[in-house]
């Protein structure tokens, strides 16, 4: 059979009328390279500023006030916070209420005055080591012109080729600034994110296109009861998930583990929830797979980009740190991070549990009502 124009042209017309009946896909094909742009080219920064700094300030000297104004005017450093003891510095550090912590001694300018070279402490929640590094670049050039305008006239000898005083850097948690240790916990957020919401997804919605849903409809069940009943399987894979993930990460990659992993499991089980409760959300609103992996991969993208795994999430601007604030991923991976690296206990992860615990009722909620929905 020869090639003929007309019949090209008639299935060309077919598709893009079925294109057009198929809106949720078109919109995907139209959304995902939209929200990639805005991402990439607005929220995406690998060199962050206005990183939230805790200041434990023993000397009130105009030599500290000077430096820690510099600090403050570099652009790097915001001083949200006063310490006002070496326990709440490091307390604040474990929560991730701050990213460094700047110490001055309490004989800082005595020290200074005499040339004797005071020093002064910087510390970096070094988790992600990408967060801090250009910073600490800022701060370590900084030395050496900071008190020039206060070094004058019979101070001028304290002016020289070597700071007057010493910066001593401590980068917490991870020192030798491993990617690895950052990367391989954060992981463990990544990979259940992805499976749980497209299994579930998956799940349901190939039952709804096989007919197999209508039997189970016809037996004397709970909506509730056969959401339940069928995502409980998946829990169970995604501990196996975490389960592979910590493995590797001590025996492949030796990442240190300071915490209680026995604590991790307990509260990746609502981590895990929230994302079943996704893919129960997802496969109530699609018509078919494909529909359901293509909304599975638009909730996957922005946790991605935005809950801090591939870039500093402090890096981005102030409305998409509010899209990832409400993303689930964005608080496990502090709950991982920070019992895994830093020891963290219940107290600390506290404040990112209840947000996963609100997003978990909401879809569950939504999910559950959508379902009703089906079923009438």
């Amino acid at each position: 059979m020869s090639f003929n124009f007309h019949r090209f042209w008639a299935v060309v017309v077919k598709e893009f009328i079925q294109m057009r009946r198929d809106r949720l896909t078109f919109g995907m094909m139209v959304g995902i390279p939209i929200i990639q742009l805005i991402l990439f080219g607005f929220a995406i920064n690998s060199n962050p500023k206005h990183l939230p700094t805790a200041i434990y300030a023993a000397d009130n000297s105009p030599f500290a006030r000077t430096v820690i104004w510099a600090l403050h005017n570099s652009s790097y450093f915001d001083l949200t916070r006063e310490a006002h003891s070496a326990a709440e510095i490091k307390t604040m550090l474990a929560e991730g209420e701050v990213q460094f912590a700047i110490t001055v001694p309490v004989d800082f300018s005595r020290k200074l005055l005499r040339g004797e070279k005071p020093d002064l402490l910087l510390e970096a929640d070094a988790t992600d080591p990408s967060a801090v590094g250009f910073a600490t670049a800022a701060i370590n050039q900084l030395t050496f012109s900071v008190l020039d305008r206060d070094l004058i006239g019979p101070l001028a000898k304290l002016r020289g080729s070597s700071p007057p005083f010493n910066l001593v850097t401590h980068q917490l948690y991870n020192p030798e600034s491993i990617s690895q240790y950052n990367i391989v916990p954060g992981l463990m957020g990544v990979m259940l994110t992805m499976t749980m919401v497209m299994i579930t997804g998956l799940a349901i919605t190939r039952e709804r296109e096989r007919g197999t849903m209508e039997n189970l409809l016809s037996t004397p069940v709970h909506p509730g009861e056969v959401l339940l009943g069928k995502i409980v399987p998946y829990i169970t894979i995604g501990y196996v998930q975490i389960t592979l993930i910590l493995v590797a990460a001590k025996l492949v990659f030796s990442v240190p583990m300071v915490g209680s992993v026995p604590l991790l499991l307990a509260l990746a089980l609502m981590f895990i929830l929230a994302n079943l409760a996704v893919g129960i959300t997802f496969s109530t609103i699609a018509k078919n797979q494909l529909q359901a992996v293509q909304m599975a991969f638009f909730f996957f993208l922005p946790s991605l980009l935005l809950s801090g795994y591939m870039f500093p999430f402090r890096g981005m601007p102030d409305w998409a740190q509010n899209i990832g604030e409400c993303l689930p991923l964005t608080h496990f991976l502090r709950v991982v991070r920070g019992i895994l690296l830093k020891g963290n206990g219940m107290a600390e992860c506290a404040p990112d549990l209840w947000p996963i615990a609100l997003f978990l009722l909401v879809m569950l909620t939504i999910g559950i009502k959508r379902y009703r929905q089906t079923l009438d």
